[in-house]
């Protein structure tokens, strides 16, 4: 058996059209100097075209062809291998695309449940609504549109294609059941009988097709021998179509006439009853796109239409959508996974079991339970374990970055920030009261449809309990809204009929905080409600009610996650703006508890539990990069210079906005979100500004939607949006009359220089703590991006690769002089790179000391002790010191280096006993010894600190 193989460093990649397989491979020799031993890939299996992030399956079974060729991914894994790297995966098995790319959605959409692939999607045949017209159908919200309009205004067109009649509706394109094609072929048969006479063999041939249309078994067939007719004769009924239709020119021109026919006329509705009828005779139940959230009877990736969810429970479907990275894992071609979307599995730990067993069978049964590098992208709120039985390594690394965040954050700060906010934008809600509020809105509004079914389904428990059967079915569905939005994590794992320990206090909590927010709903309601979750059985229920009751359990499981993250994530988190940089997946915006000390347990709970977890402080998924973090952190160190900022600039603006349905734009929130967006995401290149100001409008707009105060996404308000636009063009327009962008630019200038000294501390922090560090492609320079589509944009490597080799060549010769150039130049970036490629070096040639070495929190003494953040890894007689200054407006004045003597002046940080009594900084090559005060060991911070502002040093033993 294999050992399990642990990255030292990951760099995470976005592959697309525009980075494919050949650009990472010319990439290897620069992450291999950077300190990288694994490359991470976003998902590189087929996708939609043009797909810039690859979520979007549609062929798990192949590599996307816009990355490259075969040969050319096999290229990149030679490359990888000779310089001793592997690569780490991201995979999707939670959903795949609906589109007509995907071959088994549309084999699905042609034989309905009779298709080799209805078991593939998860689709509830008989919903319970929209009961006759949507009975035994899957809804495709499509049309732009109601859609009879859509019809009548011809835009559904029948076609005949060499595989079959479609039905196109501009890009979307779908197929037609060949069993219903016989009132397409027989209209009009005596004109085509006329033109070629009953006895040609071709007329013939074709009435033979109809009767063979008429022996199809139907699509409703699910008897295994009767699909795989189906789907064969199914074939062969297309193709001898198709052979008619190209051979013969009279059938060509009678089916194209009855093409046309069936197409109608506008203007006469009439005439597109026979294109209705036909399209009534499909599985699919064509809808206007803003039907979904009330009519779906599907599950989605979160409330994405186009994103199906796939029954990666069933062991069929796991072995087809896994079959090339089984492939691929077992051929040391990849060596990890990450795992996109656990919580929307139907049963995590089933999944990740099998996949642990199909990748190292051998293994199956062994005490350790993650024998192939696993990771899962699981939101882990405050104080929150990962699932003790998950055969997982780690998470990626949402916990880490929320923990390393609030180091950089004032805890006496955010309090006064609470006034500050509120006293601005006219409110006192809590961030608490505000993902409330938010998670249950996204509950009833684009979600209602999976609600209904949950709904339903918890009512037809109800009736099968005596005791709860005078319920109403509507406190049922409330009361289920309302434990669902008061869950305190994402979801639960109960997947049997004995409900975990971690698991009962979530719910029992969720229950009670319901009950408190709801007194009109009756007591009982939540009783049998909390009884059903928990699974506490009447002992009057048999085995099949039982089963129901434990089914209904793990489908609402499976809807609290992407329900909550949803209202969390993608609403709450772009309403409340008291500090933005805390709005975060899986963070708390409204926290009081920023401490050092939760660092340090958190990454003490990280050695005993997961300690080969990813560390990130950016991602793909990031709503902004983490050095636009570092800097607005700042601002809770100075709550009334902030305070007083913003009530200026907000005066002196207020003539810049525009009045939409008698509301000045932007409000008080959106004007809040806008200030800290240009504080943490301005450039320090004055060249990059005008494209920036591209961006902020971007990201302005994508914010509004996302917070549906005034717009969304599913129902835009123009007005608004361009009177945002407005403001963001009004207020950047360099001018003579414009104060505010004067007076910003001089205050923006004192937060970026402290906030970029936060930023060089993060990437310490991460890069030495317990866990893996993830570097995010291009972060490793300031990288100012904001949320997606933004950081997604294409990087300069050439430049950072450049860049590394100078910075080699200058050490080798003086690192004392290119720490102080790094310094005197910090806005060009290179003093970023630097520590990273640094610290990365020397993690990788200490690698299983970083990985499972002791971690020991120390502390600083003096008068900026509370100005350090500090810890000691050990392993037998190696040891290391890292150490990095915080809250810095307190320490020095603009543009002061927070180095040196007169800055630290007599503090010291407190060794632990048996530490080395010589050390060397890996960053500056400078030697120090340790002093004795009160009989105890100590380094002093002004020579920590000597030259350079953050400090890796290196015990020295010999």
């Amino acid at each position: 058996m294999t050992a399990l193989r642990v990255p030292v460093a990951t760099y995470r990649l976005q592959f697309n059209r525009g980075f494919r397989f050949e650009h990472a491979r010319a990439l290897v020799p620069y992450l291999h100097k950077l300190g990288v031993t694994d490359l991470y890939a976003s998902p590189l299996l087929r996708a939609r075209p043009g797909s810039v992030h690859g979520y979007d399956v549609t062929d798990p079974t192949r590599l996307n062809p816009e990355l490259g060729t075969d040969e050319e991914f096999e290229a990149l894994g030679q490359e990888l291998k000779q310089l001793g790297m592997s690569l780490l995966l991201d995979i999707v098995p939670n959903h795949m695309a609906a589109s007509p790319e995907n071959p088994w959605w549309m084999d699905f959409l042609e034989n309905g449940p009779s298709s080799l692939y209805a078991p593939f999607f998860e689709i509830v045949w008989h919903p319970t609504s929209a009961r006759g017209a949507m009975e035994g159908k899957v809804l495709i919200p499509v049309l732009g549109r109601p859609y009879g309009s859509v019809l009548e205004n011809q835009e559904l067109t029948l076609t005949l294609e060499e595989r079959g009649f479609f039905i196109r509706y501009y890009e979307v394109k779908l197929p037609i059941d060949p069993g219903s094609y016989r009132p397409i072929l027989s209209h009009r048969l005596g004109i085509l009988e006329e033109a070629i006479r009953a006895d040609n063999p071709a007329f013939q041939g074709f009435l033979r097709l109809m009767d063979a249309i008429e022996q199809l078994p139907d699509r409703t067939a699910t008897d295994p021998e009767e699909i795989e007719v189906r789907s064969r004769e199914g074939k062969v009924l297309k193709r001898r179509l198709w052979h008619l239709y190209d051979a013969h020119p009279a059938i060509k021109e009678f089916l194209d006439e009855n093409v046309r026919i069936f197409n109608g006329t506008k203007g006469d509705p009439s005439s597109f009853d026979l294109l209705d009828a036909l399209l009534a005779d499909q599985t699919y139940w064509l809808a206007f796109w803003r039907v979904v959230t009330e009519k779906v009877n599907y599950r989605r990736f979160f409330d994405i239409s186009d994103l199906i969810g796939i029954r990666v429970e069933d062991h069929r479907v796991f072995e087809a959508t896994h079959a090339l990275i089984l492939h691929l894992a077992k051929e040391g071609k990849v060596a990890g996974l990450r795992v996109d979307h656990i919580d929307g599995l139907f049963d995590p730990l089933e999944y990740l079991r099998r996949l642990q067993d199909r990748i190292v069978p051998e293994a199956k049964g062994q005490k350790d339970p993650a024998t192939f590098y696993v990771l899962v992208e699981k939101i882990l709120m405050r104080d929150e374990p990962l699932p003790e039985d998950w055969p997982v390594c780690g998470t990626t690394g949402y916990d880490f970055l929320n923990a390393v965040n609030e180091v950089f954050v004032d805890p006496q700060g955010l309090k006064a920030l609470d006034a500050i906010y509120a006293r601005f934008v006219r409110t006192q809600m809590t961030f608490r009261d505000v993902v409330y509020q938010q998670k249950k809105r996204v509950v009833e509004e684009l979600f209602a449809g999976e609600l209904r079914a949950l709904g339903h389904h918890l009512a037809l428990l109800a009736e099968q309990y005596r005791h709860a059967r005078y319920l109403s079915p509507k406190e049922l569905v409330q009361a289920l809204i309302e434990v669902t939005v008061c869950l305190p994590v994402y979801r639960t794992y109960i997947r049997g009929f004995e409900v975990p320990a971690r698991d009962r206090p979530y719910i029992d909590r969720a229950v009670e905080e319901a009950k408190d927010r709801n007194p009109g709903v009756s007591t009982p309601v939540f009783d049998f409600l909390k009884r059903v979750l928990l699974l506490d059985l009447p002992t009057s229920l048999g085995v099949v009610e039982r089963e129901a009751w434990l089914r209904f359990v793990m489908r609402w499981q499976q809807f609290t996650g992407p329900a909550i993250a949803k209202g969390l994530e993608d609403t709450a988190c772009y309403i409340y703006h008291r500090l933005v940089s805390l709005n975060e997946v899986g963070g708390d915006p409204g926290t009081q508890r920023s401490s050092v000390e939760t660092f340090h347990r958190h990454n003490a709970a990280t050695l005993a539990r997961t300690s080969h977890t990813l560390n990130a402080t950016s991602t793909h998924d990031t709503k902004r990069s983490e050095d636009v973090r570092a800097r607005i952190n700042v601002l809770a160190e100075l709550p009334q210079v902030w305070t007083r900022c913003v009530s200026r600039w907000s005066r002196w603006n207020r003539s810049k906005k525009r009045r939409v349905d008698g509301r000045p734009v932007p409000d008080p929130n959106e004007e809040m979100l806008l200030y800290q967006t240009l504080i943490g995401a301005w450039p320090l290149v004055e060249a990059e500004v005008p494209a920036f100001r591209e961006r902020v409008k971007g990201y302005v707009v994508k914010a509004a939607r996302e917070a549906k105060v005034h717009t969304s996404w599913i129902s835009p308000q123009l007005g608004h949006e361009k009177a945002l636009l407005a403001f963001v063009d009004a207020i950047l327009r360099p001018s003579k009359g414009n104060k505010f962008l004067t007076d910003f630019l001089r205050f923006k200038g004192k937060i970026a220089f402290c906030g970029a000294f936060n930023s060089l501390g993060q990437v310490l922090l991460k890069i030495t703590a317990p866990g893996v560090p993830d570097v995010y492609q291009g972060t490793e320079l300031w990288d100012f991006s904001l949320v997606d589509p933004d950081n997604r944009r294409p990087v300069d490597f050439g430049i950072r690769a450049r860049m590394l080799e100078d910075l080699k060549q200058r050490e080798a010769k003086d690192p004392l002089a290119l720490a102080s150039d790094l310094l005197a130049r910090w806005a060009d970036g290179r003093v970023k790179l630097f520590v990273t490629a640094k610290a990365l070096n020397f993690r990788a040639t200490h690698s299983e000391f970083f990985l499972n070495g002791d971690y020991l929190p120390l502390y600083a003494s003096g008068k900026w002790k509370e100005r350090v953040c500090a810890f000691a890894r050990r392993s037998e007689e190696a040891w290391a010191v890292v150490a990095v200054p915080r809250l810095l407006t307190k320490l020095i004045k603009p543009g002061v280096l927070p180095v040196g003597g007169r800055v630290w002046g007599n503090g010291c940080l407190v060794l632990p006993q048996g530490a080395p009594g010589r050390w060397l900084n890996v960053l500056t090559d400078e030697a120090t010894a340790v002093s004795f005060a009160m009989g105890r060991k100590i380094l002093p911070l002004k020579s920590i600190f000597r030259h350079f502002p953050v400090a890796l040093l290196s015990g020295v033993t010999t």
